[in-house]
């Protein structure tokens, strides 16, 4: 690429700043693990909600819409959209529950919910399997993302973009804290938004793409245009849209959109001055993340369909990929390559910011776990607060290091979006329940984690099991059941992942009659720290809960999930038809949202007032 003096300027000021603001704010963050890892706990809503909007605006992002888009069309994308519902959820209902119990992170939500060694075991080793394993996941599919941008804009190899992106990130983050993860996500925000959009527009009008009007009347384009999927075809509409919003949203573990809250958006409400900010931050998030964000992306997409209509096309335009990295999602970085200098700088410094936020979060958020969850608890309880920010500092490195290794050898992020989200499959009704139903304990909670893990493997992947006794002979479970190669299986595709779900939960549900109750002593003291509220806990608590003087708030809470629901998906659907030229059902959506919102803050005055 043609990368001008005005866009190095631009790039390296950027970071610069990054790094200023990092060092800045170090000697606070590094006073102490609550500084560290939360701030202090006095951060305003507004700030959160940047934050959190920061840091899901990462480099795998647009290349995973990209590369839905371009398969499965823009329909594809509800299969992130329906994390709205657990988003909202989150917003309504257990927001204030989170910020009420005080806790540092949400694995130590584990030992004030449960008590003796399974509380404390699925606390230390639940630390390890999300804040390490799934977590250097997560990055891995970020870092992925940045290697692909640096072979495709730059031409360097994937691992100086390893190298460089990272070590910049790594010290940032290791210096910083969540406080420079914060601050600096304000400004990353911005900078990301101006990069997407600017890029959206100038695309567009590209002489080779002729305008909006052109690209609406393409026909690869008009094939993927549709924002629900093709009735007629079962296992699109199956796999694209009743599945995800029938099962997936409730029952799946994915960061940035866990049931129940959970992982870094759990660390943010945590942060959060009061229930209030942590439940306005959240919101803003949604509404943000959901309503306004995706459509430059989605329509860079639709355009790489016109100039680059399939993978031969990217692959003979730039031919230095490696086989092992030419995808979809590759299409949004070809894209970016067409644009002039000085938008140039400012695309490429939003992706490093987006790089730079997702990374340094997820590296806080992980480094949190390993210090107040694994060492603190399981290897020295009498760490000083020095010891323990040392610890958090380079367990930020060894995250960084594992999640770059990792990164080189995946080929496209819908690998690791599949992944995960089978690894959490049936887990997620537990972190609904387990605030409002004193009968869940900790074995269910380990039974559920073990199994979703072991049925995704053997369902996935081609691990297959042992017949006859004979230790050569395999049946091949996951290609026997679903089909492989284009050969039929016993089940459809589309039945994977609720089947996953439904074994999880028979699992955990059993094991939890099998197993004693959480004692009485540890669910009164979390009931009288958090006032959940609610049928759930009669027998344990008794009657009195329920005596009509303090309403439970929960129903209300749904009420507004719901009204949000309408409200978001009314603009982001508006947002899409007013791009599309269908002006009636633009307007049509717009003045419900307006409907929807208006009644929603009604109902949120009511909620704000009634105490759980």
């Amino acid at each position: 690429m043609d990368i001008q003096l005005l866009d190095y300027g631009i790039i390296f000021g950027f970071f610069a700043l990054v790094l200023g603001i990092g060092i800045y704010v170090s000697k606070k963050s590094g006073k102490n693990t609550t500084e560290y890892f939360l701030s202090g706990r006095d951060m305003p809503w507004w700030l959160l909600g940047f934050s959190m909007v920061a840091t899901t605006f990462s480099t795998d992002t647009p290349n995973l819409v990209t590369d839905f888009v371009r398969t499965d069309g823009v329909s594809g994308n509800w299969g992130w959209w329906v994390f709205l519902l657990t988003g909202l959820l989150t917003v309504f209902v257990y927001a204030k529950l989170w910020r009420k119990s005080n806790v540092a992170t949400d694995m130590e939500f584990y030992e004030l919910r449960y008590g003796g060694k399974p509380a404390a075991f699925l606390r230390g080793f639940r630390s390890l399997y999300l804040g390490v394993i799934f977590n250097v996941l997560a990055m891995a599919g970020v870092t992925l993302a940045a290697i692909k941008i640096g072979q495709v804009m730059l031409g360097i190899s994937p691992i100086h973009t390893v190298v460089i992106a990272g070590s910049i990130t790594m010290v940032f983050s290791a210096v910083g804290g969540f406080r420079g993860v914060v601050y600096t996500d304000f400004i990353l925000f911005f900078v990301a938004m101006a990069g997407a959009i600017g890029a959206a527009i100038y695309l567009v009008n590209l002489p080779e793409v002729g305008g909006l009007s052109k690209v609406l009347e393409n026909e690869l384009v008009q094939e993927k245009m549709s924002i629900l999927p093709d009735l007629s075809d079962t296992n699109a509409l199956m796999t694209i849209l009743v599945v995800p919003l029938a099962v997936q949203w409730w029952s799946a573990w994915y960061p940035g959109g866990e049931p129940g809250g959970g992982g870094y958006v759990a660390q943010r409400m945590l942060a959060a001055k009061n229930e209030d900010h942590a439940m306005g931050a959240t919101f803003f998030f949604n509404v943000m993340h959901y309503a306004l964000r995706p459509w430059p992306w989605i329509l860079v997409a639709l355009v790489s369909l016109v100039v680059f209509p399939d993978l031969e096309s990217i692959q003979n335009a730039f031919p230095n990929i490696t086989a092992d990295k030419l995808g979809n999602d590759l299409a949004y970085s070809a894209m970016l390559t067409k644009l002039p200098s000085g938008l140039l700088g400012v695309v490429l410094a939003s992706l490093g910011a987006a790089y730079m936020s997702t990374i340094s979060t997820h590296l806080n958020w992980g480094s949190s776990y390993i210090v107040n969850d694994f060492y603190k608890q399981q290897i020295n309880k009498k760490a000083s607060e020095k010891e323990l920010v040392n610890v958090g500092r380079l367990s930020t490195v060894v995250l960084m290091v594992l999640s770059a290794i990792l990164a080189l050898a995946l080929t496209n992020a819908t690998q690791l979006f599949d992944i995960i989200i089978m690894f959490g499959a049936g887990t997620g009704l537990i972190f609904i329940l387990r605030w409002f139903w004193w009968r869940i304990n900790a074995w269910s909670e380990i039974a559920a984690m073990f199994a979703s893990g072991i049925i995704s493997l053997l369902f996935t992947f081609d691990l297959g099991l042992s017949l006859g006794g004979n230790p050569l002979e395999f049946l091949d479970l996951a290609s026997y059941l679903f089909g492989k190669d284009n050969a039929v299986g016993l089940l459809p595709e589309w039945s994977k992942f609720p089947l996953v779900v439904l074994l999880t939960t028979i699992i955990w549900v059993t094991v939890m009659y099998l197993t004693k109750p959480e004692t009485k002593d540890t669910l009164t003291k979390f009931y009288a720290k958090t006032k959940p509220g609610g049928p759930g806990w009669k027998k344990v608590i008794g009657p009195e809960i329920l005596d009509g003087t303090t309403p439970w708030s929960v129903p209300k809470g749904i009420l507004a999930m719901l009204l949000g629901c309408v409200f978001v998906y009314s603009i982001l659907f508006a947002t899409g038809y007013w791009i599309y030229g269908e002006t009636m059902l633009a307007l049509g959506l717009s003045i419900l949202a307006l409907v929807s919102g208006f009644v929603l803050v009604k109902v949120w005055k009511k909620l704000r007032h009634q105490v759980l």
